[in-house]
């Protein structure tokens, strides 16, 4: 039986195709033409992303395909979203794998966001602290403790920071902070690692505190690359690309700048409730 991956991959060389044989010669041309991020096209065309069912209308109808081409992608599509492994299966080779992927797809994007409020996002961690994670990952999903490779890619993705064409925004809920996950000195440690954070010219930090009131509501962390939502969840890990879905996200953060703290502000909080 042919993988999912597998099968991902050859319906993204199947959209690439229809693309090259339309006359655009390049996913950025193509992208231009029907009004997406350049980013979206190459994701889509390198099979990292699984469009949706508007995104492949939206393709089908440039290219120009016939109707029963189509018919059959649309098929094809729904039979691969329904083969795909679930979260435990994405992590069979360990989590190091996944961190380099994550770490291309930010490499391609322009705009980065993370929210989280329960632990500190992937691209805000200290060595020490994504260790912790990583080993308690492993145990919880039972998949196979590649942990000392792990930390090393993520470490590696957070080069992402330093890269002045880049838009990124981290937002991290005092509650990560309020309610520890490692031993205290692990803590210490990444308290001044955001506290670093706050210093980089390129990456808007804040602080969501606790004892303010919340201006909207929003069951769980999430990623915003351009135009792509990313949900973790505890079984599995949702991709949105549907453009009011992303909407709807982008009015979740919106609302939570409004309030979180940045700056001096973020910088007193942390010196004062955290770093002992």
């Amino acid at each position: 039986m042919v993988s999912a991956e597998k099968r991902q991959l050859e319906f993204a060389d199947r959209l690439r195709q229809f693309r090259s044989s339309s006359g655009f010669g390049t996913g950025k041309d193509f992208a231009e033409h029907i009004g997406w991020q350049a980013s979206k096209v190459s994701r889509i065309e390198n099979g990292r992303t699984l469009p949706s069912d508007a995104d492949v209308a939206e393709w089908l109808r440039a290219v120009k395909v016939s109707e029963s081409e189509a018919d059959s992608v649309r098929d094809e599509l729904r039979e691969i979203r329904l083969a795909r492994d679930r979260w435990r299966r994405q992590l069979r080779e360990g989590h190091a794998d996944r961190q380099r992927r994550e770490a291309e797809a930010e490499q391609e994007a322009t705009r980065l966001v993370s929210v989280e409020f329960f632990v500190v996002p992937g691209l805000a961690q200290a060595a020490d602290y994504a260790r912790h994670l990583f080993v308690m990952a492993a145990r919880l999903h039972e998949t196979p403790s590649d942990t000392e490779a792990a930390v090393a890619e993520r470490i590696r993705r957070q080069a992402v920071l330093y890269d002045s064409t880049k838009t990124v925004e981290i937002l991290v809920g005092e509650s990560a902070l309020r309610y520890p996950i490692c031993p205290a000195p692990i803590m210490r440690a990444q308290v001044d690692r955001l506290l670093g954070l706050l210093d980089l010219r390129h990456v808007r930090l804040g602080i969501v505190p606790l004892d303010t009131e919340l201006p909207t509501i929003t069951m769980h962390g999430y990623a915003i690359l351009d135009d792509e939502v990313t949900v973790e969840i505890n079984h599995t890990e949702l991709r949105i690309t549907d453009v009011d879905d992303v909407e709807l996200y982008e009015r979740i953060t919106a609302d939570l700048w409004r309030i979180a703290l940045e700056g001096d502000e973020a910088r007193a909080m942390l010196r004062k409730g955290y770093r002992a």
